[in-house]
């Protein structure tokens, strides 16, 4: 169903993405609108799937992005702080500072520096983004995501752009109560997403969602 999204501009495609169910709410859908993917992807932006942008990373395919969203959107509220780990080349760091506003704010982390500097300049673009990084409601840092990011938590949301080799408590420990993290996790020879909600009371449930193929949340490479 994915493949059939793709198109020749950021509206159609936002439009084919919500036709075949992948954009299922209004909010996600006017957030994807405002962020031109063609800032964002070196080749091919608004056909469905994976590119590479280079330093053995990728941005991920539309779809993807937009399930991240629908799957946080209870936690994007306007106001909330949401960290983004292994951001690439920003494209959905913006997305996400769409949903929570102006008065959200979103961490953006990578681990190579030149996709941070990458990034910085991809928002750049457009003066939306502009004004985003220069009111500090995003915001690129490098480090090791694996980590989390301390020095804003804790969050009402964390995205993982990345596969992990486990479950990093460092991240659900940098987690609001309540908060949500949507996660690639690697299992054996498979990965799969998981959305783990901390409760209030601290407590954590796990919930396994389906199969995907992500890049590894390692090491820089050198």
């Amino acid at each position: 169903m994915a493949w059939r999204s793709s198109a020749t501009s950021n509206e159609v495609l936002v439009a084919n993405l919500e036709r075949n169910k992948l954009i299922e709410s209004e909010r996600v859908k006017q957030a994807m609108l405002q962020v031109d993917r063609a800032h964002y992807a070196p080749a091919s932006p608004y056909e469905d799937s994976p590119q590479p942008i280079g330093h053995r990373a990728t941005i991920s395919a539309p779809h993807m992005h937009a399930n991240a969203c629908e799957s946080l959107l209870t936690y994007l509220q306007p106001g909330a702080k949401v960290l983004d780990i292994g951001s690439g080349s920003g494209y959905l760091t913006a997305v996400l500072a769409n949903l929570v506003g102006p008065s959200g704010s979103v961490v953006g982390i990578e681990h190579i520096q030149p996709l941070v500097d990458l990034s910085n300049t991809n928002m750049s673009k457009s003066e939306q983004g502009r004004r985003m990084l220069d009111s500090g409601q995003v915001k690129f840092v490098t480090g090791d995501g694996r980590k989390g990011w301390k020095e804003d938590a804790p969050y009402d949301a964390i995205h993982v752009g990345a596969a992990a080799a486990e479950h990093h408590i460092d991240l659900t420990d940098q987690l609001k109560a309540p908060g949500r993290l949507f996660v690639p996790v690697a299992e054996g020879y498979m990965q799969h997403i998981y959305v783990i909600d901390k409760k209030e009371d601290g407590s954590l449930e796990r919930n396994k969602l389906y199969g995907v193929q992500y890049v590894p949340l390692t090491d820089a490479p050198e």
